[in-house]
């Protein structure tokens, strides 16, 4: 089956006809929709089918227990009204680069395998990658049972709903320990390669990144009857810092966004009592991310100040950066230069992956396709069919490089 027919047959699943977006949430009948068929891709080609204690569907060619093993894949899930190709386009090219090495006549050395990670991006859950956090142990069986969608279904009680045993969920270390490196390919998420004119390219680290909480607390009051000399209105303070929050991440080649906010007591003409917003803010390394956010803080407590409110600024979680392993990223850029002397740049990113959870457990890599609007997250996400065959090329290269004779 070739790249197109399956990427049109996974297309329709889960797509929202008022959006146009993708709907594919954790253990739900479009998410059913999306395992269905990667177990009949699987089948299809005579791989073995697995679904392991956390939700993870492998398919394998050759027997993974020899280790060693060489896999590669994404996730299927999307975020709420989310783009076609940010998962599933790696879980496509995996099936569509084990075609191309039949093709080739290679023969693996070592066993093969796609994964479809569960739950990647955290639309049901609010956590991202859990399927991969707990293969990795980064999430407990305890901190899973606890995780909640919007109406109040928790984890286990979805995945039993779904026809899956949650009891078993947890760390899979002898799983991991099968697997020498894992590849992912995947959309990128910005310009970088368009911008250079190159099709393909290979991750060199995840940006560090975090998610801070700012907590404005003034007065309520009436809108139309407080003097605005007299108010504690904590807007003012929070716009301030957004635009502050702007231009420190300009300044240090960052990003910085306050992309949710709530407002207390959200009257029209009321004097809000309290704003919060959440700051995300990502950069290439550890010290960028510190002067950035530190400078948003600095001037938000000035703002605050000088309209008469209080400040709170809460931590809610932190990234550090993550490398992909080094050797394996140099063995990549060998592999794809060494027929054309080819140099694939290679650059960073700031969206989370699997591969980055899995890389404190075992080598990973990434690759990445074009994306010439850099739009990721949403229904305009795109890459071009051609730019995406020449990803299938390029994984099959990598795939044959690393496992076949």
């Amino acid at each position: 089956m070739s790249f197109h027919s399956m990427w049109a047959e996974l297309l329709p699943v889960g797509r929202s006809s008022a959006s146009g977006g993708y709907r594919r949430y954790a253990w739900t009948g479009a998410d059913a929709d999306c395992r269905t068929w990667f177990r009949e891709q699987a089948e299809a080609r005579g791989l073995a089918h697995e679904t392991d204690r956390n939700g993870n569907q492998w398919a394998w060619l050759g027997d993974p227990a020899a280790g060693d093993a060489v896999v590669t894949g994404s996730h299927l899930d999307s975020v709420p009204d989310g783009g076609a190709f940010d998962g599933p386009l790696g879980v496509v090219s995996a099936f569509a680069a084990l075609d191309e090495l039949r093709r080739r006549g290679a023969r693996p050395t070592r066993p093969l395998g796609i994964v479809n990670f569960g739950d990647e991006e955290g639309a049901r859950f609010g956590l991202a990658c859990v399927g991969s956090r707990l293969t990795a142990g980064a999430l407990t069986a305890e901190q899973a049972h606890r995780l909640t969608d919007g109406d109040g279904v928790t984890l286990p009680q979805a995945m039993e709903a779904a026809g899956y045993d949650p009891d078993g969920i947890g760390p899979d270390p002898e799983r991991l320990a099968r697997i020498g490196a894992f590849v992912e390919l995947h959309v990128e998420q910005g310009r970088a390669l368009d911008l250079s004119g190159d099709r393909i390219g290979i991750a060199s680290a995840i940006w560090p990144h975090g998610r801070w909480r700012f907590d404005f607390r003034g007065e309520a009051n009436h809108a139309g009857t407080t003097r605005l000399a007299d108010r504690h209105d904590p807007m003012p303070s929070y716009a301030e810092t957004v635009l502050a929050a702007r231009r420190e991440a300009e300044l240090a080649g960052a990003v910085a966004t306050f992309g949710k906010i709530t407002v207390e007591p959200n009257g029209v003409n009321a004097v809000p009592s309290l704003v919060r917003g959440w700051l995300d803010s990502r950069a290439a390394d550890q010290g960028s991310l510190d002067t950035v956010v530190g400078a948003v803080e600095k001037a938000a407590r000035e703002y605050a100040a000088a309209h008469g409110v209080d400040l709170d600024v809460v931590r809610e979680s932190f990234t550090p950066v993550v490398e992909f392993d080094h050797a394996l990223r140099d063995e990549l850029a060998r592999i794809l230069g060494s027929d054309t002397d080819l140099k694939v740049p290679v650059l960073g990113t700031g969206a989370g992956h699997d591969a980055g959870i899995l890389s404190d457990r075992i080598p990973t890599a990434m690759l990445f396709v074009r994306n010439p609007t850099g739009v990721s997250h949403s229904p305009a996400e795109y890459a071009a069919e051609d730019d995406c065959v020449a990803g299938v090329s390029a994984l099959a290269d990598v795939l044959e490089g690393l496992a076949c004779t």
